[in-house]
């Protein structure tokens, strides 16, 4: 059989180095595993294409890499044929022989509520992964860079503004068993939750989008804010700017750059509606504002003259639009009617604004595996307080990994999804009880998802945990117990200050540039205010366009970044009209091969009832 191992690498095109040692493996492997010469073959050239080798020739130092790939085959084979049967590895009787005969009574698998309480401590359950990716929850001897960290579940940042109340909580006195059960037989209160379906649904089609849909999307956002500001009764109505006269006039248009890079003193350009002024632009000059904010794609109110007909000088910049005035002015009355029965569903016999969460962004792995060890530590401190909700945002598979970029990963894309993301969730919940919801967002970094913006939710589909575990759009909204809550995973507070332009008061006022940034997403009623989009987003404006719209002041806005993290409360409007927004980048779950950082919130009604904290995983 030898021969015929042989003439199956030629007629490949593979030469073998060390012929007499590698056919002799190849000969064993055939044996074990009850494959054909042909067979042995193709398995080869699937693990030299995901090992990017760079000579045809079948080296003996690769044979041990290729029988772990051949375990994975015939482990994959079993598994999809029988999916609840476990397959034990010569590692996991390693693991159990280093056990003590405490632990030997449980066995690998999906944890049971008790297996999961009493060999996991919920400050070191990283799990450690064998060979083929898959995860036991058992301690072995590799141990990763995020393994090693010691700083673990450190509060990077506060704002507690609720009494502090002793759970005799701590790393370090978890309590006897006694204790944990009591506790566990308690969780949180079931909340409500109601999801906006404003997205675009799961399986739609895109890149149709025409530069007709562009048209109208910008011109929509700029026609409902000028109907916004006038209605409001505090501007005169909007007229053309692009008209010389010499008293002053108010104008609504959108800021846009005359040439290519960032926008200058000189380059400032005022695209007005079509109504006013039949789509044209004119130069916007500043030099008379002693501060202010400005972007491309921003929709602002100008008052100032025009007098030679080419140049707009403005005595004063309007950029957000006053809470008495609706922006959903002359919406579509079939969506509109959507939203409000969507509304109407509500549990309205709840009225209690109470919430407490977690907040997660990913990467949810380190950039040196593939083991997920972040998200395990998560669901292990989830797990241990039991907030009423769990906000996981994408990316989950990471288009951006070194192996997914590589093409490294022995398995699709959608498989490390169930098997890596859903299956831990899954355990997750059917630990912490029927009254923990876990609501998931996409990103369009995530490799197994449709890359476009907005994106579809999540198409999931788990018997008995529907209820539990929910896909977001992105951007999207819901409601938790009446405390709204938008998302969205989109950089757009990095891309809005790389394209930014602002003054500063002169009279040394300080200027928080986070809230700044992080206010212009409120003021302009939009995920994704700026345009042109950023050269890496799939922007499609043929795709439920009203997605973007931030239709009313959301409570909780949770706006992920690669920019340091941050809780910042949001002052919008004055006097009467005031309101607050609780605004939480939570930073990325990993960061190269360390931990980065989640937040959790615990909201009693408003800003000023609540602990929010960003927390070192």
């Amino acid at each position: 059989m030898e021969e015929e191992i042989k003439e199956e690498f030629k007629k490949s095109g593979f030469s073998l180095d060390d012929e007499e040692e590698v056919l002799k493996k190849c000969l064993t492997f055939c044996i074990n595993y009850n494959l054909k010469p042909s067979d042995l073959v193709s398995s080869w050239e699937v693990y030299y294409l995901n090992r990017l080798l760079d000579e045809s020739t079948v080296r003996n130092a690769e044979m041990d890499g290729f029988l772990l790939h051949l375990q994975n085959e015939q482990k994959e084979a079993v598994v999809k044929e029988e999916p609840d049967l476990y397959i034990y590895s010569s590692k996991d009787v390693d693991m159990i022989l280093n056990y003590d005969e405490e632990d030997m009574k449980e066995v690998p698998g999906t944890p049971t509520d008790k297996s999961l309480k009493l060999n996991s401590d919920p400050f070191n359950s990283t799990p450690k992964s064998y060979g083929n990716g898959y995860s036991s929850g058992k301690p072995s001897k590799l141990v990763t860079p995020f393994g090693r960290r010691t700083d673990k579940f450190v509060v990077k940042f506060n704002i507690n503004s609720l009494p502090v109340v002793d759970n005799n909580d701590s790393e370090h006195d978890h309590g006897n068993l006694e204790d944990e059960i009591i506790r566990r037989a308690q969780p949180c209160k079931r909340c409500s939750l109601m999801v906006h379906r404003l997205g675009p649904e799961p399986g739609c089609r895109f890149m149709y989008d025409k530069i007709e849909d562009r048209f109208n999307a910008l011109e929509n956002r700029i026609r409902k804010h000028a109907t916004a500001l006038f209605a409001s009764g505090l501007y005169e109505e909007p007229m053309d700017p692009t008209v010389a006269s010499q008293r002053n006039i108010f104008a609504v248009g959108m800021i846009c750059c005359d040439g290519e890079g960032r926008l200058n003193e000189k380059s400032i350009m005022l695209q007005s509606s079509v109504e006013h002024s039949g789509g044209r632009n004119v130069r916007l000059e500043l030099h008379n504002l002693s501060q202010f904010s400005i972007f491309p794609g921003q929709i602002v109110g100008i008052e100032g003259q025009n007098p030679s007909g080419h140049c707009l000088i403005a005595s004063k910049l309007v950029d957000s639009v006053p809470l008495s005035a609706t922006v959903a002015v002359n919406q579509h009355p079939t969506k509109k009617q959507a939203l409000d029965l969507v509304v109407e569903s509500t549990d309205s016999s709840y009225v209690q604004k109470e919430i407490s969460a977690l907040f997660a962004s990913g990467p949810f792995t380190t950039t040196d595996n593939l083991f997920f060890e972040p998200l395990t530590e998560l669901l292990a401190y989830a797990g241990r307080k039991l907030p009423q909700l769990l906000v996981l945002m994408g990316p989950f598979i990471d288009s951006e990994h070194p192996e997914v970029k590589k093409g490294a990963v022995d398995r699709s894309f959608d498989e490390l999804f169930c098997q890596e993301i859903l299956r831990r969730l899954q355990d997750h919940v059917e630990y912490a009880g029927s009254n923990v919801r876990v609501i998931l967002v996409p990103s369009i970094r995530d490799a197994q998802h449709d890359f476009v913006f907005p994106q579809p939710a999540f198409d999931i589909h788990l018997p008995n945990l529907e209820h539990q575990i929910t896909g977001l759009t992105n951007p999207g909204i819901f409601e938790a117990n009446q405390v709204k809550v938008g998302c969205c995973t989109v950089d757009i507070l990095k891309q809005i200050s790389g394209e930014e332009m602002s003054r500063n008061p002169t009279d040394g006022t300080p200027s928080d540039r986070m809230s700044r940034l992080a206010n212009h997403i409120i003021s302009q009623r939009s995920f994704y205010p700026l345009y042109p989009p950023a050269e890496d987003i799939p922007l499609d404006f043929s795709l439920a366009p009203e997605a973007l719209h931030i239709t009313s002041i959301p409570d909780i806005l949770i706006l992920p970044s690669d920019m340091k993290y941050f809780i910042k409360v949001l002052t919008l409007g004055e006097g009467e009209e005031q309101r607050k927004c609780i605004c939480i980048n939570p930073g990325r779950l990993a960061k190269g091969e360390g931990g980065g950082t989640f937040a959790e919130l615990n909201y009693q009604g408003s800003p000023d009832k609540m602990n929010a904290s960003i927390i070192g995983i």
